[in-house]
């Protein structure tokens, strides 16, 4: 059975106090340049700003720790002085979900900015052979309304800033593992191999593309090979088709490109994925073919979720193969994970079958993704903030039907 651990008020290291840290700014999900000019602020000689910037990466994304006092090799003085106008806290965890097979997922909570009020988003970990993978969320909420999706019926809060991304991370690793020991010693090489976290997909909530700057910025941090140092080979980021900014991702993060294509006609997009209506799928294919660095092994992905009835069909899956001709790329099948309220249902697995078939024969690798974390409605569409969703006597009994 899944478990699920309220953590609220926890007393654990990542656990902020939101009264702390309201009147403080943060130094995580900062470039390196931008960290320098917050030390000069505080009086850094510029001399010494580049090995003070070296010694805090290491101590944020190496050693991941949450307490400036610990940084042995920073001055008292200069420790004293960040912690008065700076904080590295991350979000607190309300709660924790564990699933049958292995899929975790957090409710966060990070502290009110200006004039708001504390916002809550989901993460969700993957445990697969070989591999971990995040899920990241980039906004609380979604603006785009996308039908089959959960996370589209909760209205849009607002942006997360590159530390509340690289937050999520941290956090994850921490509560897996994932990180050396506060008294490894320091110019101690953590080994890339073994990682639990090993691969980042940006396809929790929100729509990346709408807050650019801020995911550009957190990706950057993650793939920094002094700090968190993962491949952008193994950094994906998933879009809905928000085609001016296609060029931009390729250009300015260099890393893997997920397209949430779901129909392969117009009409039916437009009701599926209703920024369709905006960017076509004509402006959208022609931006994916013109991807920077697109070849046969840098592919796209397309996401296509199974949809019962709707754009199951084998002439469906003609179509598809007909719309990618000429795109390196790989088409995962999602078959449709349910959640409260929707009316949409997940196609016959033969049928799911029967289509994946019809892809591989023309050429492209068409895997079905194996549902993961359905008991904790924290699979594909079904990622929704806690305080939007209904009650856990509700979602329990839910997640029972699902199970059975």
């Amino acid at each position: 059975m899944s478990v699920s651990i309220d953590l609220t008020g926890a007393e654990r290291p990542g656990n902020a106090s939101p009264a702390a840290v309201q009147d403080r700014t943060s130094l995580l999900g900062l470039s390196r340049d931008a960290l320098g000019a917050r030390l000069r602020d505080i009086g850094v000689p510029d001399k010494q700003v580049r090995m003070r910037v070296g010694q805090l990466w290491h101590w944020l994304y190496v050693r991941g720790v949450t307490d400036f006092s610990v940084m042995a090799n920073v001055s008292r003085d200069l420790r004293t002085a960040l912690a008065e106008r700076h904080e590295i806290a991350r979000p607190e965890i309300v709660e924790e979900q564990i699933s049958v097979d292995g899929t975790r997922k957090w409710l966060f909570r990070f502290p009110a900015r200006g004039a708001g009020r504390p916002v809550e988003i989901e993460t969700v970990y993957i445990p697969e052979e070989g591999r971990g993978t995040l899920c990241v969320s980039s906004q609380v909420g979604c603006t785009l309304t996308c039908t089959f999706c959960h996370t589209g019926t909760q209205r849009l809060v607002r942006n997360l800033t590159e530390g509340e991304i690289v937050g999520q991370i941290l956090t994850a690793r921490e509560r897996l593992g994932d990180l050396p020991h506060a008294d490894t010693p320091i110019g101690a090489i953590v080994p890339n191999e073994g990682r639990l976290v090993s691969n980042i997909v940006m396809m929790g909530m929100g729509e990346p593309l709408y807050n650019f700057d801020n995911v550009k910025e957190a990706l950057a941090v993650a793939s920094d090979g002094d700090g968190l140092a993962l491949s952008r080979r193994r950094i994906t980021l998933s879009t809905s088709g928000v085609v001016p900014m296609i060029p931009r991702t390729g250009e300015e993060m260099g890393v893997m490109l997920a397209i949430s294509l779901h129909a392969v006609r117009d009409e039916l997009r437009d009701v599926l994925v209703p920024i369709n209506k905006k960017y076509p799928l004509e402006e959208l294919l022609a931006a994916c073919r013109a991807y920077p660095g697109l070849s046969n092994a840098r592919r796209i992905t397309f996401e296509y979720v199974m949809l019962k009835g709707v754009n199951d069909s084998l002439a469906d899956a003609r179509e598809l193969v007909r719309l990618l001709k000429g795109i390196p790329a790989k088409i995962n099948l999602i078959p449709f994970n349910p959640w409260p309220g929707t009316d949409y249902e997940c196609s016959d697995w033969d049928q799911i079958e029967r289509f994946a078939d019809l892809v591989n024969d023309a050429g492209y690798a068409s895997p079905i993704r194996t549902p993961r974390g359905r008991d904790i409605f924290a699979a594909c569409g079904q990622l929704k903030s806690e305080s939007e969703r209904m009650k856990k006597a509700d979602r329990l009994a839910l997640a029972a039907a699902v199970a059975g």
